[in-house]
């Protein structure tokens, strides 16, 4: 019995060291950090003609510069405009969203945002347009 408990202790005793000797992962806590106030406008119903300009705000939570690459709408009848200038930690911007309200009807449409974050996200516009 002795020989198993000291076996088992021998086994383990690396596995809980090694969990004290590495520091925590802060690869997902540093750079950049991309933070939307909302990721969804809903227009909500609009009349044909109307100001189609919506902003998205969002601020650079994390410790880096964050640089917007790209940000592309679903179909031509989106067209965002972004910051081409590197937004510094806790600074904010805006991402401008122009959808054709010349289309009557129902819309659902998305805007996809690449940046030095790694991961892309998807904004969302909604609404109708009579």
């Amino acid at each position: 019995m002795k020989n198993v408990l000291y076996f088992c202790l021998l086994f383990l005793m690396p596995v809980f060291l090694q969990s004290s000797v590495y520091p925590p992962d802060y690869e997902n806590t540093r750079g950049p950090k991309l933070t939307f106030k909302s990721e969804v406008i809903d227009y909500g119903i609009i009349e044909k003609d109307a100001n189609p300009l919506r902003k998205f705000s969002f601020k650079n939570t994390g410790d880096e510069p964050l640089l917007i690459t790209n940000a592309k709408g679903s179909c031509g009848c989106t067209v965002p405009v972004y910051p081409t200038q590197a937004i510094a930690p806790g600074e904010s911007s805006e991402i401008e969203v122009r959808y054709d309200t010349k289309r009557v009807g129902v819309f659902k449409k998305t805007i996809t945002v690449s940046s030095n974050i790694g991961e892309s996200v998807i904004l969302t516009i909604m609404g109708e347009v009579r």
